[in-house]
């Protein structure tokens, strides 16, 4: 059987020297445009493929960056991957792609296979549990930058691209107040989060804007699933000042919320209205989408978060360009749903 076809056979046809093909293979100014002709129509003939894990020690590279994010079945972060393929396709990288399922213990253990993966660096969109970021510190050892998007921590000295989410939520809130609401609640998401603090300070900037009352009573934390969002369902619509609009986390919390409203024999946007975070695609299609949604452009997060990471991998030292820190914000848009 033959074997794979190398620069030694290219070298004992043409009977030059290996590493007269090796520069002529890499269009060496020092190779005559005859020799190298040769060279290439030789290499073409056998079949030959450089050896990339050759090429990969001697830049010091692998053209590998590794994702790390919740759930890939969420629109959101399907979506922030097409940016973020579609962003390293154009710089010749490949994307390996690992999903935390929102469980910390996962998450460390993605993070240990990306790193023994040599991956160029890191995008993550960390797990709705995770409170200690030691596992993505010690990458720094390693020379590997970790770029966070859209749940970033809340800890200084990261690289992030991220949505402004208390501007947002300002707007959402305004919007309900413009639609004659008085008394609105909020389903946000697990306290730990920093975007469920964003929102949260949005909400009460917004309250406070507009001269009205903040009762904190009317703020339910959410884990995210349904059963956790009927929880905090329950709690508001049994509260003293009931709602007649909830602004939710996000577009999944926000047709949960509309089900479990449903089931109460709730009119809705008649006795409770809804306004929510994402605007993904298929909450248009449902039969009660919210009235509004804060679009977060996923995309265009995970396609700069990208970009970001290749800004630092091209510095002539990855390892010392934590000196300087991305910080990218978005600004977010609410995008008003027809018949609202």
């Amino acid at each position: 059987m033959a074997g794979i076809p190398t620069i030694k056979e290219i070298a004992r046809r043409l009977n030059i020297s290996i590493s007269t093909v090796s520069r002529a293979l890499h269009d060496h100014p020092g190779i005559g445009l005859r020799t190298k002709t040769q060279v290439k129509q030789m290499a073409a003939e056998i079949n030959y493929e450089p050896n990339q894990r050759a090429i990969f020690f001697q830049q010091k590279k692998s053209f590998t960056i590794g994702v790390i994010l919740p759930e890939l079945t969420e629109a959101f972060f399907a979506e922030a991957i097409s940016g973020i393929e579609d962003a390293a396709v154009k710089s010749n990288y490949i994307v390996l792609l690992g999903q935390s399922h929102d469980d910390v213990e996962r998450e460390k253990k993605i993070v240990e296979s990306m790193k023994n993966h040599r991956v160029d660096g890191l995008l993550v969109s960390i797990a709705k549990s995770t409170t200690n970021y030691a596992h993505f510190e010690a990458l720094k050892k390693y020379g590997i930058p970790v770029v966070f998007f859209d749940r970033i921590p809340d800890i200084p000295n990261i690289h992030y691209m991220a949505c402004d989410m208390v501007t947002g939520t300002v707007e959402a809130v305004n919007f309900l107040l413009k639609q004659k609401h008085r008394v609105i609640g909020m389903i946000n998401g697990p306290s730990k989060l920093f975007a469920s603090r964003e929102r949260e300070k949005g909400y009460i900037n917004a309250m406070i804007k507009n001269r009205f009352k903040y009762d904190p009573n009317l703020i339910m934390s959410s884990d995210l699933t349904k059963e956790g969002t009927y929880a905090a369902m329950e709690q508001l619509l049994n509260a003293k000042r009931k709602p007649t609009a909830i602004v939710a986390f996000n577009d999944h919390v926000a047709l949960d919320a509309v089900k479990f409203a449903r089931s109460k024999k709730m009119v809705i946007n008649k006795d409770i209205a809804f306004v929510s975070f994402a605007n993904l695609p298929f909450s248009s299609h449902a039969a009660y989408p919210p009235m509004a949604s804060v679009e977060q452009y996923p995309y265009q997060q995970g396609q700069k978060a990208t970009e970001i990471l290749f800004d630092i991998l091209n510095n002539d030292d990855p390892a010392e360009a934590v000196v300087t820190y991305h910080k990218v914000v978005l600004q977010p848009k609410l995008v008003v749903h027809s018949g609202a």
